[in-house]
């Protein structure tokens, strides 16, 4: 094999200034596939930068917690540098990243790409649980890029990996992990997973199964049981419950003293692991009497690594490229 494949990691984004907070709620806010703000779409932008300049001074207190901006970039490169490194063994190929809402957008690695020679893009979506919202939304405008490209490309679509067994390996580890530190004692073991509107699982979205299906997986590994809550709503629309505050309440209530928090539907550190969970519900828990810790961020884990790399060299070989 010699013309090499791209592979782009699809991921959220998040702004990497507290100056680049407010146009990234704009994006976010305008894509109304996630959330139609008008019956009239023309109206959908000019709503978005309305929420967006509202909402951008209490998201900068957070992003200012946390070191002044999202890590999320940084982050997903490091992960397709360990990824391109790890698919070098089978040919060359040529690891980007696409943020739906921020920077790189999927323009940019079309770009990127053509400027290497490559014609054929794994497409690997960062979210494990595929929903309209996230992996939809970014294959969505990742083909839009695609149909106005010169010369065209070939596209491969891994579009969810509930089960895969290196992830489920790898937060099976991390909690093994993180049990430890509690030397015995008894722990309430918490998944927080993002939380999405319950209209979009009643419309047929699959992201509410695949969670179950990935816990699943996990329990069958570990043999420790846990609950499942929802974190980051926002909106008044009805979402996925509990919450994960609501949670945090109801297990103070059973006498809990120690809870082991796994946000099991993100991949990377950023704004929901690092200030809502180490920050807002640790200091929530420590104020209802309990000890809140929380699981490592899959990172740049060797073993998640490997499942990555797995599932690029699957999709590839379902292709004929491999």
């Amino acid at each position: 094999m010699n013309q090499p494949i791209g592979v782009i990691l699809l991921n959220l984004g998040g702004p990497d200034t507290l100056a680049d907070v407010e146009p990234f709620l704009f994006n976010l806010f305008s894509d109304r596939k996630i959330i139609r703000l008008s019956p009239f779409p023309f109206l959908q932008k000019f709503i978005a930068r309305r929420i967006a300049a509202k909402r951008a001074p209490k998201s900068r207190e957070a992003y200012q917690l946390i070191g002044g901006g999202s890590p999320l970039a940084r982050i997903t490169g490091e992960q397709g540098m360990a990824l391109e490194e790890a698919l070098a063994a089978d040919g060359p190929f040529v690891v980007r990243m696409a943020m739906r809402y921020w920077r790189p957008s999927a323009e940019t690695a079309l770009a990127d790409f053509a400027q290497a020679g490559v014609r054929r893009i794994v497409a690997l979506t960062l979210y494990p649980h595929y929903s309209i919202a996230t992996t939809g939304s970014s294959l969505d405008d990742l083909r839009q890029a695609v149909r106005g490209a010169q010369p065209p490309f070939a596209i491969a679509e891994v579009r969810q990996w509930p089960e895969q067994p290196d992830y489920v390996a790898c937060l099976a580890q991390s909690i093994t992990e993180g049990l430890q530190p509690f030397g015995g004692e008894k722990v309430e073991l918490v998944y927080s997973a993002h939380s999405l509107p319950v209209k979009f699982i009643e419309e047929g979205d699959p992201y509410l199964d695949q969670i179950r299906r990935t816990i699943r997986a996990v329990e069958a590994m570990t043999g420790v049981r846990g609950h499942l809550c929802f974190q980051s709503r926002s909106g008044p629309v009805e979402w996925l419950s509990p919450s994960t505050p609501e949670m945090l309440k109801t297990l103070a209530a059973r006498g809990c003293k120690n809870i082991l928090m796994v946000p099991v539907s993100f991949v990377s550190d950023h704004v929901e692991t690092l200030y809502e969970i180490d920050l807002l519900y640790k200091e929530q828990a420590k104020a209802l009497g309990m000890r809140l810790d929380r699981t490592a961020a899959l990172n740049t884990h060797p073993l998640f690594i490997k499942g990555l790399t797995t599932l690029v060299k699957d999709a590839c070989r379902q292709q004929g490229w491999l």
